[in-house]
């Protein structure tokens, strides 16, 4: 029997990587590859995922009523890194695979923070004299495959690169190979960090965990970059500091629910992105959508369940 994959995406693939996807599952007997493209209800999702064996999602909300909904479902991807827009609860209790695809938008995202930091230390190239990020300090929490890619970038750019992790065994291989010096507190990175980047997951533990204390504990000059996820910010705590500190300055690629008041306060010292563009290039779509396909078919072929995350 035909298994279906159904991609559906308020945001669309690029026409070449839908290409490129079509072209994995053309290579492959037994799949068929169907779109739902620019839909604009939850009912159209939960409609098209009715007969489909597999989901690809981009930023669309898999829900639990969306995967309850696909009585034949056996696997949802997310094509992408974050994955807290799919109910995981929901999808082991559907006995639904759930995956992302680690490292397919890692050097999008890299670039982006670091032009974050330019962007920010030119003023927002507002005309006024700015400062030059060689010879800073740049902290990365976190260091998943963006986050090495943003270290070496950063060290490529003359910065001293910092970095905390939580598990500094299953990381120290990394950390050695880069030269990165490690510290061993969160509240010890922000303190000896210029610049921070925010490279970890929003989790129970990680929500609102980038307060008033460690944003204040930042060197003068200091600017937070958040390529990550809104909730990881206190955002009391961050208009508490912008308020306190006129050299505070902080640039997300998700806008915070203040991000008017902090925008009308606050000008230049602040910039986000009109929405999430951190995997918004040519080729982090290519590679996040063939990279889902495949995962897919080995799934389906071979049992593979590399990439599960519940």
């Amino acid at each position: 029997m035909t298994k279906k994959i159904l991609v559906a995406t308020e945001k669309p693939f690029a026409k070449e990587a839908i290409d490129l996807m079509k072209g994995v599952v053309a290579k492959h007997s037994g799949y068929k590859l169907e779109l739902l493209e620019n839909y604009t209800d939850a009912a159209q999702l939960k409609d098209a995922v009715k007969d489909a064996d597999a989901l690809i999602v981009r930023s669309d909300k898999a829900t639990k009523e969306v995967l309850e909904a696909g009585k034949n479902l056996k696997i949802v991807v997310r094509a992408g890194a974050g994955y807290d827009n799919i109910d995981l609860a929901a999808a082991t209790a559907c006995n639904i695979v759930a995956m992302n695809t680690p490292g397919q938008n890692s050097n999008a995202v890299a670039e982006l923070s670091i032009g974050m930091m330019i962007m920010s230390a030119r003023n927002n190239y507002n005309g006024k004299s700015g400062t030059e990020i060689k010879g800073k300090s740049l902290g990365i929490y976190g260091l998943g495959n963006i986050g090495k890619l943003t270290a070496q970038y950063a060290k490529a750019f003359g910065m001293t690169v910092n970095v905390y992790v939580r598990n500094y065994e299953k990381y120290k291989a990394d950390i050695e190979e880069l030269g990165l010096n490690y510290c061993d507190s969160v509240a010890k990175l922000f303190e000896t960090s210029q610049y921070v980047s925010l490279c970890i997951p929003a989790s129970a533990e990680t929500k609102a965990s980038v307060n008033y204390d460690l944003l204040s504990k930042m060197p003068k000059g200091a600017c937070l970059v958040n390529t990550a996820r809104k909730e990881l910010i206190d955002e009391e705590g961050l208009k508490k500091v912008m308020a306190e500190r006129s050299d505070f300055r902080y640039a997300s690629d998700v806008a915070p629910d203040c991000a008017a008041e902090l925008k009308e306060k606050y000008g230049d010292r602040v910039f986000f992105t009109p929405k999430k563009l951190g995997a918004q290039t040519e080729e982090a779509n290519i590679n996040a959508g063939v990279a889902a396909v495949k995962q897919i078919i080995r799934f389906f072929d071979k049992g593979d369940v590399t990439f599960k995350v519940n």
